[in-house]
Formats: structure tokens, C-alpha cells, sequence
């Protein structure tokens, strides 16, 4: 799915004057929603021998809302509950991924919050097209994938897989999949080209919103994606998915991490961590 937002961003970039991805291969990054706390914390701090710096890195704009799905081929999961130490949960990186920070949430929910690691053993760390393929062949130790678009709707068509949790279910509601996030030092040193990149990843996600069926075509030419047109539109017709600018439920994944302890600083707003640009926007 990130690829579909990217694949309109690059054609929406050169309209507003930008080489895409030429200045946001250094210094915007496209992420996981828990990227902004996981990696950068607000304030990276860089160890080079005898000095240490600290860049302040801050959040873009949110770039889709959708749900993570939790599946498994293993018939005797109903609820996370379940899980044991017999099943092996593939997620994008163990611990601190934000399919393994979703589990530590479930885990906390489900068994108290002093038991947030209890599922952490079970994870493998494994990227997304090997783990669906992992879970589909229904081969090798991985029973259990906590999937991502679209890999998660394609494992649903094989018999015997179903869906143990979504990560709207964990987070209690809708909540940003994707962001855009950068340095404190190029926000403030490229007004005009950052001014920019926000109207093109505006318009790029209004293309998406206003004409679903082109961007499909788009990125199956752009990725050679073995995918349908129509089941692209599917997803992007998931009355649960939306391509916006406005970060959703973000401010959860923070509360969470401060009181785990990932975090130092606990902030009092999801303005407190991204840019000024999008402060006006509904955000959470």
C-alpha cells in the first residue's frame, strides 16, 4: 500500500518542481507510524568517537490509515490468548517493529501491562513477502503472520487462514499505517522545497481518493505487481483504509511506548512531534 501512495507522489513531485525522492532520499523518509518514536525518538543521537549529536527528527504528514491484520493457519487460535509458545508469529523486526509493538500492546491488554513482552519470544523477524509466503505454503515452522496491506487480504483467500486480531482491535480504533517524517535541519533549511513536497503528497493523495481505478493501473505498471486491477480497487475500497494527511491514533502507540519504558519523554499532544505545517489538521 505504501507503494501505491508513492508510485502518485512520484508523478505529483515533478508537477510541484521536485526530482522525486532526489533531496527525500537523505532527508524525508517514508515509515511506519511508531518509526517517528522506534528510530528517531524526536532527537537521534549520533556518536561520532569523541562528539555526540542530536538531530531532532519530527513527522511529515501521515500517509494512510489502514489495518494490520494478525493471521494464522493454526484452527485451535481464536484470540490472541491462544498463542503459545508451539507458534511462530512472523513480524517485520522482533521487538520493535510496529507489528511487534502492536503485539506488546495485545499482550498487555489481554494478560496486564507487566506481561507486554509475553508474546515477544514467539516472533520471528522476517520481511513482508517472505512471511506471507511463509504462511501461505503452509510450510516451515511460521503459522501465525502479522501481515501488512497486501499481503494480509491475498493470505486470506487460501483456505484454512483466518484472521486472529486486527490492529484496529488492539488500538481501540483507526490509526495511521504510514507516515512521512524528517529532520529538524532540513525542514527549516528548504521552506520552498518542503512547501512543495506537502502539495504534492497532497495531490498525489486526492488522485488516489478521486480515482481509484487509475491509480491501480499506475501501480501495477510502476511495481510489475502480479496483482488484478480489481483487487487492488478492493483494497483501496476498504471502507477501513484511507490515504490522508491527518495522523490517526499515533499519540497511542507514544502513551504506550513511554509507559514501557521505549520511550523518555512522554508528549502531550501528536503535535508535539510533527512539524507545524499539519497542526491545523484534526489529528490524534
Amino acid at each position: 500500500m505504501r507503494s501505491r501512495a508513492k508510485a502518485m507522489d512520484h508523478q505529483a513531485s515533478r508537477r510541484h518542481g521536485i526530482t522525486p525522492y532526489a533531496s527525500t532520499n537523505i532527508a524525508l523518509k517514508f515509515a511506519p507510524s511508531h518509526a517517528l518514536w522506534t528510530s528517531a525518538r524526536w532527537k537521534l543521537r549520533l556518536d561520532t568517537g569523541s562528539e555526540a549529536h542530536e538531530i531532532q527528527v519530527k513527522g511529515v504528514c501521515a500517509e494512510a490509515t489502514m489495518p494490520l491484520l494478525l493471521n494464522t493457519r493454526n484452527p485451535k487460535l481464536k484470540t490472541v490468548k491462544d498463542l503459545s509458545e508451539k507458534d511462530k508469529i512472523a513480524v517485520g523486526a522482533v521487538k520493535v517493529s510496529i507489528q511487534a509493538r502492536l503485539l506488546q500492546m495485545a499482550a498487555a491488554t489481554a494478560f496486564g501491562e507487566a506481561e507486554f513482552t509475553r508474546f515477544d519470544p514467539l516472533t520471528i523477524g522476517m520481511n513482508s513477502p517472505d512471511a506471507s509466503a511463509a504462511l501461505r505454503s503452509g510450510a516451515g515452522e511460521v503459522d501465525t503472520n502479522f501481515s501488512l496491506p497486501p499481503f494480509q487480504y491475498a493470505e486470506l483467500k487460501v483456505p484454512g487462514i483466518h484472521t486472529l486480531a486486527s490492529s484496529n482491535d488492539i488500538m481501540g480504533g483507526p490509526h495511521t499505517f504510514t507516515m512521512v517524517y524528517a529532520t529538524g535541519k532540513f525542514h527549516d533549511a528548504n521552506p520552498k522545497t518542503y512547501q512543495a513536497f506537502l502539495a504534492a503528497i497532497k495531490e498525489a493523495i486526492a488522485t488516489i481518493n478521486r480515482d481509484k481505478s487509475r491509480v491501480a493501473r499506475t501501480y501495477i505498471e510502476m511495481t510489475h505487481s502480479k496483482e488484478s486491477v480489481a483487487d487492488i480497487v478492493a483494497i483501496l475500497d476498504d471502507p477501513l483504509v484511507h490515504f490522508t494527511m491527518t495522523p490517526a491514533g499515533t499519540i497511542k502507540f507514544a502513551d504506550f511506548m513511554y509507559r514501557i519504558g521505549a520511550l523518555k519523554n512522554k508528549p502531550n499532544s501528536w503535535q508535539d512531534y510533527f512539524f507545524e505545517e499539519i497542526h491545523n489538521l484534526p489529528g490524534s
